[in-house]
């Protein structure tokens, strides 16, 4: 009874709305005045069509500002995808880029180092706490490469071969706090060269120790510091460095020059390998 009563309510709820749409429909059409009646249903019928568009309209803006949202989204990560790939590739270009000019530079050490038989090598291994000890170079025995051999770049002498495999090569840094061997070289001052041993590292100061030099010599600040090919392992003429500062030792007998080097040990990824003996054979 409770559900067929209600059916009849609903019933006649929607036989009044269509009769107030109707009478509504044929005052619009009619061009006249309307009276009392006509007005009042036509504001009730305004008045439930406004109510029922409210939650739709709502809904639809809803929809609207969300897509709205959702497209500056898209287009927002679509931007920033761009650009991330674009520092990438600007990333990508300047490694490239560095790899050819180190490239370059080796055919030009090679050009001009014409009296040794050189063979390039990529570094492949640099242990970070033995970083300013040793590092392994791709090729070995192989190619040439012994014990003693001299490993230079562009820029200077780096150090010497110190173990050799078939394939791989380990360089013993000069930057090494275990700096066995002296070695011997010469600073070129306006007429003539004075000689000398590097002794020393000074990771602290990022310098070369030059010892065993007179006190009466009179050397410049910038001064180069070459290789004087004295020894059986570095040719002569290689850079080390140049002279940072002049002091005498602890006796005030003999100068103590610090040489900073010619090469940036943080920043070694292409070596050349020198056998000086290899042209007189």
């Amino acid at each position: 009874m409770a559900n067929k009563k209600r059916r009849y309510i609903i019933l006649i709820i929607l036989i009044i709305i269509a009769i107030m749409l109707g009478i509504t429909t044929k005052a619009v059409k009619e061009n006249r005045n309307l009276n009392f009646l006509e007005k009042t249903i036509k504001d009730s019928t305004s008045f439930i069509v406004n109510i029922i568009n409210k939650p739709i309209d709502f809904v639809k803006d809803k929809i609207k500002e969300n897509k709205e949202k959702n497209d500056i989204y898209k287009k927002y990560k679509k931007y920033k995808d761009k650009a991330l790939k674009t520092d990438v590739s600007l990333a990508r270009i300047k490694e490239l880029e560095k790899q050819v000019n180190t490239l370059k530079e080796s055919l030009d050490l090679n050009s001009t180092l014409t009296e040794y038989d050189k063979i390039n090598a990529n570094v492949i291994n640099r242990n970070v706490g033995n970083w300013y000890n040793v590092l392994t170079i791709d090729k070995g025995s192989k190619s040439g490469i012994k014990n003693g051999m001299a490993v230079v770049i562009k820029q200077g002498l780096i150090g010497k071969i110190i173990s050799v495999s078939n394939f791989t090569s380990s360089v013993k840094l000069l930057s090494t706090d275990e700096l066995s061997n002296k070695i011997s070289v010469k600073i070129k001052i306006d007429n003539h060269d004075v000689y000398g041993l590097l002794t020393n590292y000074d990771k602290s100061k990022n310098v070369y120790l030059i010892e065993g030099i007179s006190n009466s010599d009179e050397i410049k600040k910038d001064s180069e510091v070459v290789t004087t090919g004295l020894s059986e392992i570095f040719p002569s003429g290689i850079l080390v460095g140049k002279v940072k500062k002049v002091r005498v030792d602890n006796y005030e007998l003999a100068k103590v020059v610090e040489v900073t080097p010619s090469v940036d040990f943080d920043d070694i990824s292409i070596v050349t390998v020198l056998d000086r003996n290899a042209k007189s054979k």
